[in-house]
């Protein structure tokens, strides 16, 4: 029998879940394939962090690319950086194959940018991965757009989170998040959100996503909302690990070089824990002696999360690519990445420093 239950006095501290797929008709929600009141509090909340107007958020950060995608056609002209993750690159390395579009890799990073290249949609990451370079928003998109006015800039803000950069206020028309990184934290659920400030880039995304299905699920989308709470008190933590962690990286001998992203204050207002770094050439064999000396830190592709992790790229988020592409990129296997949780940072560096001694 169909009975109802009256929670209009319920008046819960926190949003409840929504786990459910239809509404009534008069619901403004309708379906969750359309819309859901978790998934819509969580875009409403990631968007107010980053000072975006509208939020759409995905079930990965990868679908939430193939969405940004969907509002190319074939045969138009596609720029990415040549500094990006792995599967990203192996993605539109198959779209563009596949819609027949033209693919063209440059270092977003550098000083030149070429300007015989009018692009349709230019992508790249800030800080980048690896190496944690800058690639200046207002600078590409400027350049970009006065080539074509129609470009569609999109930046992958995964890295710097929704605290310390504002893509869309920099320059940018789309910023995308794998919010299964900073914004969940806890390494327990994925997610994709995509800000932008333009109402009809929102529309045709949002319509794209009710067609596919690419919408997040309700469940998902309260625990990432749930995790915002404590987002800039874990960013701070980390940051205050990862900086007093770099200070001790850059004395051991072992490290040919760290890398850290620069903090302008004005594109990028502050960072936290990920870093990477280069072994010592006659160490680079070793990095299995490393990984399994380390106490603390948990190997694999997860990261910005309260635990701590080490990986290395080259057979890890940058494996789907084959070696010509990797070294074009300037990856190798002596770069190692590490992220750093909520653990003490004295034990992380204790950790680190008996990990290092095994090695030579």
């Amino acid at each position: 029998m169909h009975t109802r239950v009256d929670v209009s006095k319920a008046y819960p501290a926190a949003t409840p879940i929504y786990q459910n797929s239809a509404f009534e008709a008069q619901s403004d929600f309708f379906y969750s394939r359309k819309n859901n009141p978790n998934v819509q509090e969580l875009e409403e909340a990631v968007g107010h962090m980053e000072g975006s107007k509208f939020g759409i958020a995905t079930t990965t950060g990868m679908s939430a690319i193939n969405l940004v995608l969907s509002l190319l056609k074939p045969n138009q002209t596609i720029v990415i950086n040549k500094l990006i993750y792995g599967c990203t690159f192996k993605y539109f390395e198959w779209f563009s194959e596949n819609y027949n579009c033209n693919l063209i890799i440059e270092d977003l990073s550098s000083d030149f940018l070429d300007e015989k290249y009018s692009a349709d949609l230019v992508f790249f990451e800030t800080p980048t991965n690896p190496f944690l370079k800058t690639v200046d928003i207002n600078r590409v998109s400027n350049h970009y757009k006065k080539l074509n006015s129609n470009c569609i800039v999109v930046v992958d803000n995964t890295w710097a989170s929704p605290l310390y950069q504002s893509p869309c206020n920099l320059g940018a028309d789309i910023s995308l998040h794998s919010a299964t990184k900073y914004i969940s934290g806890h390494s327990d659920v994925m997610g994709g959100v995509i800000l932008t400030n333009d109402l009809k880039i929102d529309e045709l995304i949002r319509t794209r996503r009710f067609y596919t299905g690419a919408n997040l699920d309700p469940h998902s989308a309260w625990l990432l909302r749930r995790s915002l709470h404590t987002l800039d008190i874990r960013l701070e933590k980390q940051g205050k690990t990862t900086k007093k962690i770099i200070s001790f990286l850059e004395t051991r001998n072992e490290i040919d070089k760290v890398y850290y992203p620069v903090i302008d204050g004005i594109q990028m207002v502050d960072y936290a824990t990920l870093l990477f770094f280069d072994f010592r050439k006659d160490l680079v064999s070793k990095y299995s002696i490393f990984s399994q000396k380390l106490q603390l830190f948990s190997t694999g592709t997860g990261m910005a999360c309260v635990t701590s992790m080490v990986a290395q790229p080259f057979t890890g988020s940058h494996a789907s690519m084959d070696s010509i592409e990797k070294e074009n990129m300037g990856l190798s296997l002596s770069t190692i990445r590490l992220s750093f949780g909520l653990e003490d940072p004295n034990d992380l560096i204790t950790d680190i420093e008996n990990a290092l001694k095994a090695l030579v």
